[in-house]
């Protein structure tokens, strides 16, 4: 990789002068559902939990008979089915927002990777989250004003070599995860620069398992 000197960001993974790479990424929202996955897999949990807690009350109240748990089945079965067509609906307009790509910077050094939105990503989260807050606030709903105000400032996530517990490539995806104990990153990096970003994040992830 040659130096750069100003930091002018290119698909190209560059070396510049402050001795990190520098690299953008347009992800396709509808050929790449790399964040779509996530907002399946966050749905997914938060319905195993809602799950649970409604088997522990039934089972609390009346015991584990069939029939009454077969109502926890058809409930759960059909929070599940909302909660699918919502998340792909908010998909579909978050993508829209941001006209049909998510643009990205990334910076990596010998100590770790930042993933940050670009800046027109981060007006549309920034407007996304407001309007979140807002329905929050009119329907005296401080978890969802909460979350809103929360989405609106976080523009940017970084992983620390030291600490990652894996790491695995999705080549199809253009798609590097990086784990941490408590977060997981996602790396975006064109096939020309996809190896090389591999192998420099892997062999600097002394704990983790590589996939």
């Amino acid at each position: 990789m040659k130096w750069k000197s100003e930091i002018a960001y290119d698909y190209r993974v560059r070396l510049y002068e402050d001795g990190k790479y520098h690299w953008k990424y347009d992800l396709h929202l509808l050929k790449n559902p790399a964040v779509l996955m996530d907002v399946y897999w966050v749905l997914g949990v938060t319905m195993i939990i809602f799950a649970c807690i409604m088997f522990l009350i039934q089972a609390c109240a009346e015991g584990l008979r069939f029939e009454k748990m077969d109502f926890v089945f058809k409930v759960t079965g059909l929070m599940t089915a909302i909660m699918f067509v919502l998340g792909l609906l908010g998909y579909l307009l978050y993508s829209a927002i941001l006209g049909w790509t998510y643009p990205v910077i990334f910076t990596m050094d010998e100590n770790g990777v930042v993933h940050q939105q670009a800046p027109r990503a981060q007006k549309a989260g920034k407007r996304i989250g407001a309007l979140t807050a807002l329905v929050g606030i009119f329907a005296r709903r401080p978890g969802v004003m909460g979350a809103g105000m929360m989405a609106a400032s976080n523009t940017s996530m970084s992983s620390d070599f030291a600490e990652v517990k894996k790491v695995k490539a999705i080549r199809w995806m253009d798609t590097i995860k990086v784990y941490e104990p408590f977060a997981k990153n996602r790396v975006f990096v064109h096939k020309d620069d996809f190896d090389f970003v591999y192998h420099y994040i892997s062999s600097r992830c002394p704990k983790a398992k590589i996939k």
